[in-house]
């Protein structure tokens, strides 16, 4: 991952082709624009062209005033957001481009069909990928030294990242943001871009999968309430209803309704989720973080970490500590 400084952020270079896909070139510029939040830019971002000529979309949509292909040399992300064509083979000048700033240790970014033009490049060779499912076959008799995942919504295999069709690509972009600022920050954009609490993939995912923050149900809100200032103290079914003024039946009926989740899901995803902020943003050993956040022992948070994320918390703390969040604590 680049360093930075309080001064600098990460510089995002988005690559534009002719026949583009409006809506994948829209999703980094939505992501890693200056927009969504209010503050300073999270990301300097650099549109620039991947190729000569007009670059029009085949809804009639141009792009201009592109900055050239050599703006990308100091670029800390290269995102290519789509590609037109599977079976065409890019111009070689974007292919030695991404052969740079892949030696150079930048991150490089395939959404969709976007992830052919790495393949093409040569530096998938011997890694994990993803693309469109529908393309899997196609993906896989062209390039059969990439090692595609074909259920996965994003991979991100030492700074290649790339993604499956579609929203996926918003999910491929969050998880950038949250390597660079991590989970908080990450969460309240995605919470701004509406984007669903959950994301059904074929892997664990590193994206956020927030639990509702409140209801319709104000006695059920309180209840959540105090329950994220007591996470760490044991609770039942009888416990939570008396705590309502319920019985344990109307209680779990209501909680359902309220939530989507029960008692015991909510606990766990809470739990989780605390977890994660604080392995970011704190220095507590884990068993620390286990006691702090309820979880009876730090083998059993290393364990629902484990089947959640695919990861350990230590893993995860490596991945996603990113920059220091002190300067954004007022942004989330």
């Amino acid at each position: 991952m680049p360093t930075s400084t309080s001064t600098t952020v990460p510089v995002v270079a988005i690559l534009a082709f002719n026949h583009f896909s409006p809506f994948h070139f829209s999703v980094p510029c939505l992501i890693f624009g200056d927009s969504m939040l209010p503050g300073p830019p999270l990301f300097e971002l650099r549109l620039c062209a991947g190729e000569s000529g007009q670059l029009r979309s085949p809804q009639g949509f141009l792009i201009d005033s592109l900055l050239p292909l050599a703006a990308v040399a100091d670029a800390d992300i290269i995102i290519i957001p789509f590609w037109r064509n599977p079976a065409e083979r890019p111009e070689p000048a974007l292919l030695e481009a991404l052969v740079a700033a892949r030696a150079r240790g930048a991150q490089i970014v395939g959404l969709c069909l976007g992830t052919y033009v790495l393949a093409y490049a040569g530096i998938l060779d011997g890694h994990r990928a993803a693309t469109h499912w529908e393309f899997e076959q196609d993906f896989v008799q062209r390039f059969p030294r990439v090692q595609l995942d074909s259920n996965a919504l994003y991979v991100d295999d030492d700074r290649l990242i790339s993604s499956a069709g579609t929203a996926a690509g918003l999910d491929c972009c969050l998880h950038l943001v949250r390597q660079h600022y991590g989970s908080r920050l990450a969460n309240k954009l995605a919470r701004r871009l509406v984007i669903p609490p959950h994301r059904e993939g074929g892997q664990a995912q590193f994206i956020e999968r927030p639990v509702p923050a409140s209801t319709q149900d104000a006695r059920i809100n309180q209840l959540l309430d105090h329950l994220r200032t007591h996470l760490a103290q044991p609770h039942t079914l009888d416990s939570l209803a008396d705590h309502c003024l319920m019985s344990r039946r109307t209680f779990t009926r209501r909680f359902q309704q309220a939530t989507g989740l029960s008692v015991g899901e909510w606990l766990l995803a809470e739990r989780l989720r605390r977890s994660q902020e604080l392995l970011e943003a704190s220095t507590h050993a884990v068993e620390r973080i286990a006691e702090l956040v309820g979880f009876s022992t730090a083998t059993s948070l290393r364990q629902h970490f484990r089947v959640r994320f695919g990861v350990s918390p230590s893993e995860w703390r490596r991945t996603f500590r990113g920059r220091d969040p002190a300067p954004l604590l007022d942004r989330v």
